[in-house]
């Protein structure tokens, strides 16, 4: 079992939390047309970096999304950011 820091409850169990996205990936503008290859890029495309990576995570429990700061390889934990309106 992992240990996750909550930035609002601490830390909790790994299965308390819900992977949401990598952070900074930019979702194509859905006002404008979007072609069939553009957003099967952007649903099934994943950097999938080997070191530093930051991730946006869901708390199921308390219900916030933050950014998780971890190392992809060896499962280390740098930081838990708060999400303050549009940080990702």
């Amino acid at each position: 079992m992992q240990v996750f820091p909550c930035p609002f409850c601490g830390d909790r169990n790994e299965r308390e939390f819900h992977f949401l996205a990598e952070a900074g990936k930019v979702r194509p503008d859905t006002t404008q047309e979007i072609s069939d290859a553009d957003w099967a890029t952007y649903l099934h495309s994943h950097r999938n970096e080997k070191g530093a990576v930051r991730e946006v995570w869901m708390h199921t429990t308390c219900a916030e999304v933050f950014i998780l700061e971890r190392d992809s390889v060896t499962m280390s934990i740098t930081q838990s950011i708060a999400l303050r309106g549009g940080d990702a």
